[in-house]
């Protein structure tokens, strides 16, 4: 073999290991990754603080300089931002996107990446200034779905030109897979606190009317009317109205505590 030929063949050769070993290393940082937004998942923490998590381990493992989870307002079909680990005041206050509108809202509308080599040159970006200033150039989107439904947008921005490859769009995928778990049982534990809350209300304002319905000959109606014009008139809560008639009922001779 020419001298030429072997030196060609050697250089070669070391430039494919330090490749391997970049990727294993690549593979390395992601799976750590994913590790910790796994734990993040099960975690105590309150659902701001796991998102903001997830941007910012998103962005060291995607190399990105700038990480944001968008999420859909359903009643307004406007993709909203709700966690970023840019310092970017004007990128973080950037207008809602409707559904369908922009790069992220095609991801979110159709349900699929979506990878651009220049933000600023294609014409689907809408905030072309924004990115101008923050010098943002590629970009990869990506939606947090839920058995099928798009519940809002991850995105990875660079600083610089990036062909995103297959493993980064799965890597990202997975990221907002477990970022779409975290929200909907967020979401599930609201709707069921809510829902808890309301049957307890409901019970000790029944209570209450039972008490002024007895110690005041009111119809059920009056009594709740009664119950409904001092919550308004103090604007408290009707549940805290309730509960002071309650007590008030207690300490009266209308409704005495048991003899022990």
């Amino acid at each position: 073999m020419p001298a030429k030929s072997r030196s060609s063949y050697f250089r070669a050769k070391r430039e494919n290991k330090l490749l391997e070993r970049s990727e294993r290393r690549s593979y390395t940082e992601q799976i750590e990754a994913l590790s910790k937004i796994s734990r993040a998942v099960t975690s105590e923490l309150y659902l701001t603080d796991i998102l903001k998590l997830i941007v910012t381990v998103t962005a060291e493992v995607m190399n990105s300089k700038i990480c944001s989870l968008m999420l859909l307002d359903e009643d307004k079909q406007e993709l909203v931002i709700r966690a970023t680990q840019s310092v970017s005041e004007e990128y973080n206050k950037k207008p809602n996107l409707k559904l369908g509108e922009g790069i992220s809202g095609r991801v979110a509308k159709n349900n699929k990446p979506i990878s651009v080599l220049d933000i600023k040159e294609d014409p689907r970006y809408i905030n072309t200034r924004i990115a101008k200033k923050e010098g943002l150039c590629s970009l990869l989107s990506v939606p947090l779905s839920v058995k099928g439904r798009v519940i809002g947008v991850i995105n990875c921005y660079t600083s610089f030109p990036h062909k995103f490859s297959k493993t980064e769009t799965n890597v990202l995928t997975s990221v907002a897979n477990q970022a779409a778990i975290v929200i909907e049982n967020a979401e599930l534990m609201v709707k069921s606190k809510v829902i808890q809350e309301e049957l307890e209300t409901r019970k000790v304002v029944e209570r209450a009317k039972g008490i002024l319905m007895e110690s005041q000959g009111l119809s059920e109606q009056e009594a709740f009317r009664k119950i409904q014009k001092q919550s308004m008139d103090a604007r408290r809560p009707m549940r805290e109205i309730a509960e002071a008639v309650i007590l008030a009922g207690v300490l009266s001779n209308n409704e005495r505590p048991p003899k022990a």
